[in-house]
């Protein structure tokens, strides 16, 4: 067990086990501009393992993984494969050698079918032509095993975020590697589908797979997982049996001091209404959907995947077009047809999807963080020191690790990412702003900074909707919660008395108590 946090010993490079290892790494170190990503990491795994690791954003993790999978190569040290020294020069190098991963941002080609993306490089052929049918059938039985019920056939791009999770893992499985790393697995899950992969890690460890396991989400990595290696600023703090861990242990161990005050105290909201939306009808998604919020309120929204959450929130902020409905701001009708027309209103909207919408990756820190208000920093052209000013602000504010802020975000910690998706936004000033899933990707320390960011922004007398696939920080952050189930708000909860039965009751249209909304209701992505 690990003791208090005054007994944590220095960090330490090394772990050593009496079973032999499939891989291992020593003295790992990598190096980006201004960034020392890992210094002297080392650590051995057993075949058949479950391996959790885990560390606040920027720690080491995803970068530890790209090495192993042979996306990075590393800038000193060694990686021994079944007790043998290798150089992992690509990731089909990696695969050649029964190593596949599933990252954590979606790695698929939109236009391609899913059935393609799986077998992408590895097509089925017959005389020189890609063999569609029996592709197709071939990925209907992967897609099986992570029980997805996507047609092979469908182009990526007209799935869901969570459906493109299930094709990425589906996709690793057909390499029928030794050793699977999973970077963040269940962020877009839902709790059934959650549930159906953890069969499928317990099933591949019985027969004799190994898996690295990454995840900001500390209850599942002390349920699916042997044991826990943690690491900080990019150095190994320990590795510890999950069975003798606690969630506070982690907690501590990843962030170097006691989680206290997890959610930041509400304060009372305002009697003024900032922001209307009454009738509000999207065709497919959303039927007569009304709800209000005042300054200094935050709002939260739950349901299940597909009860139309996001959609009125695009619906509001310009992004999908009505069919009905009205929405006013300080008590005056206002008409939205475009996120420009948001903006002007003072409502801003932040994607759940930070890769595909809510940042150019190619671009620095500084240029996404002011690409929606660059008119402002135009004399006529780009006043570059100002801007630059003004982005490092922000990094100061929200602790966005980036190094230079001309640094492409492409290269940040997917935590980081969404700081500076958040930054981006900020530097409209909106009075209203519209979150959605905020927190998901970060990690533990940075999720209490987002909750308190949030806090001040209604202090600040700004309304807040904050949707979110944990219904804890919707308790915990939220002064009132709307729930919707099938396109429709059912009801608006009180945040500080509700229960997370309560919510899962509602959004799962469960009726006779609580017992029975428990055992319906795992699906809610609150």
């Amino acid at each position: 067990m690990v003791g208090p946090i005054g007994s944590i010993a220095p960090v330490s490079s090394t772990v050593r086990i009496a079973a032999p290892s499939i891989i291992e790494v020593r003295d790992l170190v990598k190096v980006y501009p201004a960034v020392r990503a890992l210094d002297g990491v080392s650590l051995s795994i057993t075949p058949g393992e479950v391996r959790g690791v885990i560390g606040e954003n920027g720690a080491g993790k995803s970068t530890l993984m790209k090495i192993l999978s042979g996306v990075e190569r590393p800038t000193h040290g060694h990686v021994l494969l079944r007790g043998e020294e290798v150089q992992l020069r690509s990731p089909h190098d990696a695969q050649q050698r029964g190593i596949a991963m599933i990252h954590q941002e979606l790695n698929l080609v939109d236009e391609l079918s899913v059935a393609d993306n799986i077998f992408l490089g590895r097509e089925h052929t017959r005389g020189g032509l890609v063999a569609a049918s029996a592709q197709c059938d071939a990925a209907r039985q992967l897609l099986a095993r992570v029980r997805s019920t996507v047609d092979p056939r469908r182009k990526v791009r007209a799935l869901s975020i969570a459906e493109q999770q299930l094709v990425e893992i589906a996709k690793a499985l057909s390499v029928e590697a030794s050793i699977l790393i999973m970077d963040e697995p269940t962020a877009v899950l839902t709790e059934r589908e959650t549930a159906s992969l953890f069969d499928l890690i317990a099933q591949l460890k019985s027969q004799g797979v190994t898996i690295l396991y990454i995840s900001h989400i500390l209850p599942e990595v002390l349920r699916v997982c042997d044991r826990v290696t943690v690491l900080r600023d990019g150095r190994l703090v320990t590795t510890i049996d999950a069975a003798d861990a606690t969630e506070s242990d982690l907690a501590r161990l990843m962030v170097g001091r006691e989680m206290k005050d997890y959610y930041p105290a509400r304060e009372p909201a305002g009697r003024e209404v900032a922001l209307r939306a009454s009738d509000v009808t999207v065709p497919g998604w959303v039927e007569g959907a009304t709800f209000e919020v005042r300054r200094g309120e935050i709002l939260g929204f739950a349901g299940l995947i597909g009860a139309g959450r996001t959609e009125l929130a695009e619906a509001v902020a310009g992004l999908r077009p009505m069919r009905s409905g009205t929405v006013e701001r300080n008590g005056r009708p206002i008409v939205i047809r475009s996120p420009r027309d948001a903006l002007r209103q003072g409502i801003a909207y932040l994607s759940e999807d930070r890769k595909g919408r809510g940042l150019t990756l190619d671009m620095g820190v500084a240029e996404n963080i002011t690409l929606v208000s660059l008119r402002a920093y135009c004399r006529p052209l780009i006043r570059r020191s100002m801007e630059a000013r003004a982005a490092r602000e922000h990094v100061r504010r929200l602790g966005i690790r980036c190094g230079p802020i001309r640094r492409a975000v492409r290269t940040l910690s997917g935590g980081n990412q969404q700081k500076v998706a958040i930054a981006k936004w900020l530097e409209m000033s909106p009075d209203v702003l519209i979150l959605d899933e905020p927190t998901r990707g970060v990690d533990i320390g940075a999720k209490k900074e987002i909750y308190e960011l949030i806090r001040d922004l209604a202090r600040q007398g700004r309304a807040c909707v904050f949707i979110s696939s944990e219904l804890p920080e919707l308790l915990g952050v939220c002064h009132h919660i709307a729930v919707m189930r099938a396109g429709r708000i059912v009801n608006v909860l009180d945040g500080p008395s509700a229960t997370e039965e309560q919510v899962m009751h509602l959004a799962a249209g469960v009726e006779g108590g609580e017992a029975k909304a428990s055992n319906a209701s795992k699906e809610v992505a609150a």
